[in-house]
């Protein structure tokens, strides 16, 4: 969270909507540190807690939705070319299509909890042809509680707890 910690400090919760937003389709960037660290700017003052939750969140959507549409348009050939090479055969790629067709909805809406899953979830839900509109509302839904658990969580509880856990330590002292 080090390097990540200037950048919010510096641009606010528009280097956070960036973070998050190419986090969400695929790019390996820490989305989920840099939210946390802003949730805990926004304790000490430094950032607003409203601008973290709402760029995260906005973030969050448009960079899956943004996921989707690579996966949507091309994702389907690619797994089928190079599938083999992560051992995604042709008959585990009908038996993925078969899980989305019956808890694809669950699946995106959970999938922001999970670190891998978190940055190929709209990627997966397009090449698996997932109805857009389902998609779209699980998305919301996950990003609604990821931004909750990791944007305010640590704001309210590094407020509430931060005694407590000073009280513990100087026990251990």
């Amino acid at each position: 969270m080090q390097y990540i910690e200037p950048y919010l400090a510096s641009y606010g919760a528009l280097a956070l909507f960036i973070i998050v937003y190419f986090e969400s389709f695929g790019v390996p960037v820490p989305g989920e540190s840099a939210l946390i660290a802003a949730s805990l700017l926004a304790l000490n003052g430094t950032l607003s807690l409203t601008a973290v939750l709402i760029a995260c969140f906005i973030g969050a959507v448009l960079g899956d939705c943004t996921g989707y549409l690579i996966g949507h348009f091309g994702g389907r050939k690619l797994l089928q070319r190079f599938g083999s090479r992560i051992k995604l055969t042709p008959e585990r790629l009908t038996i993925l299509e078969e899980q989305f067709e019956k808890r694809g909805i669950y699946m995106v809406a959970t999938a922001r909890f999970i670190v891998i899953l978190r940055q190929l979830n709209g990627i997966i839900a397009g090449s698996m042809h997932m109805r857009f509109s389902h998609f779209l509302a699980a998305n919301i839904i996950g990003a609604i509680g990821w931004t909750a658990v990791w944007g305010a969580g640590p704001y309210l509880f590094g407020g509430t707890l931060a005694p407590v856990a000073a009280y513990i330590k100087s026990l251990w002292s």
